[in-house]
């Protein structure tokens, strides 16, 4: 079984429109043309079981819409799709607004410092992730540089810890392996921390040297595969896990074992 833990999809009407802009401003070829059609058809070309797509609120007055639209792709794709539900730092009523992703059923929340331009251990942001975590939400953010995005880096590892520290939220994921091409300070900061660290978009950028001092800090049973689709193209990165040198449990583990865990499948 594999389990992609982190991908993206757009509506029909602005999916092309948004894959040329993005794609154009990180100099990324998309592998899909990210409608939620383009992820079910990579799925099985691929063999994906399950794809968790995470929306990103990028203006508050988006949260209705695009909440509500989590919970009819979780309704119509059960067993095939999961999506999370998505929050913005400057929504009122930050815990109103998580009780009510708690009661669609939504099994988390993405959040996105870069594309929210708020860092990472700001006071709307440590709220949020202390609430989501009261309430057994998972919480995922990115994590490290966004290849479209300029400086400040928003999510930093040293700042990430510092919320780590504090918080202590039980169900907190770091895409990009915990800090995309922040890989020496991920190591330095976060490995071996009570966190999860996704692999999207990752492979293709960090050597298998990295990836694997890394991978023996941290905690086996919180490593989860993720491709960041349509951005990685996830036969490359099954066969880049495939190809690691550790034992086939944990090959298992990183596929799928370890996200059955955390969701509770």
């Amino acid at each position: 079984m594999v389990i992609d833990f982190h991908t993206h999809i757009f509506p029909d009407a602005i999916a092309a429109k948004t894959i040329a802009a993005l794609g154009n401003l990180a100099g990324v070829k998309a592998a899909t043309d990210g409608t939620l059609q383009g992820l079910l058809t990579s799925m099985e070309k691929t063999k994906v079981d399950l794809s968790v797509i995470m929306p990103v609120v990028t203006k508050p007055s988006q949260f209705d819409h695009i909440n509500v639209f989590a919970q009819s792709v979780n309704e119509q794709y059960s067993g095939k799709l999961l999506s999370f539900g998505g929050i913005h730092p400057d929504c009122e009523d930050y815990k109103g607004k998580l009780d009510t992703i708690k009661a669609m059923g939504l099994p988390g929340i993405k959040i996105h410092p870069d594309y929210q331009g708020v860092m990472i251990d700001d006071v709307r942001y440590m709220n949020i992730i202390e609430y989501a975590s009261e309430l057994g939400l998972i919480i995922l953010t990115h994590a490290g540089i966004d290849i479209g995005m300029p400086d400040p880096v928003h999510c930093p590892p040293d700042k990430m810890r510092k919320v780590i520290d504090k918080i202590k939220p039980a169900k907190m994921v770091l895409a990009h392996y915990g800090g995309w091409k922040q890989w020496e300070e991920v190591y330095e900061y976060l490995a071996g921390e009570n966190v999860y660290l996704d692999t999207a978009f990752t492979f293709d950028y960090i050597s298998q040297e990295i990836f694997l001092k890394i991978f023996e800090k941290h905690d086996k049973t919180k490593i989860l595969f993720a491709t960041d689709s349509p951005w990685s193209d996830a036969a490359s990165g099954i066969q880049a896990v495939k190809n690691l040198p550790i034992e086939k449990t944990s090959i298992e583990d990183i596929l799928s074992g370890n996200a059955k865990k955390l969701l509770n499948l």
